[in-house]
């Protein structure tokens, strides 16, 4: 099943079903976007300590940066917002280079 058909409803029960399994696991959801953004509000990314992840908050540009905030997220318990734009630098590193700009709220589930 593609990133793509994975409905957001979908990754809070793949999440759901990994926690129950004994994971600690993690969720990244786009809460804002401005202007060309590879990913709409509400997309969702389900993130593993171990390194498994399910949806995607960005097709791929911004996902290996959100995955590691999504660790440290797990490791202290504490939520995170990340901002990621076209005049950040961070965007440039991470591979935003669409123009738009985009919030990614990163939480552990608990």
């Amino acid at each position: 099943m593609s990133t793509d058909t994975i409905q957001s409803e979908d990754i809070l029960a793949i999440a759901a079903r990994w926690k129950a399994e004994g994971e600690q696991v993690a969720i990244a959801t786009v809460v804002e976007t401005w202007g060309s953004s590879p990913r709409p509000a509400g997309s969702r990314l389900a993130v593993t300590a171990s390194g498994r992840l399910m949806g995607s908050v960005s097709g791929g540009c911004i996902e290996g940066a959100v995955a590691d905030a999504a660790k440290k997220a797990m490791s202290s318990g504490e939520p995170a917002l990340l901002d990621f734009g076209i005049s950040d630098e961070r965007a440039w590193e991470v591979g935003l280079s669409c123009g738009g700009k985009m919030k990614v709220f990163v939480e552990p589930l608990t």
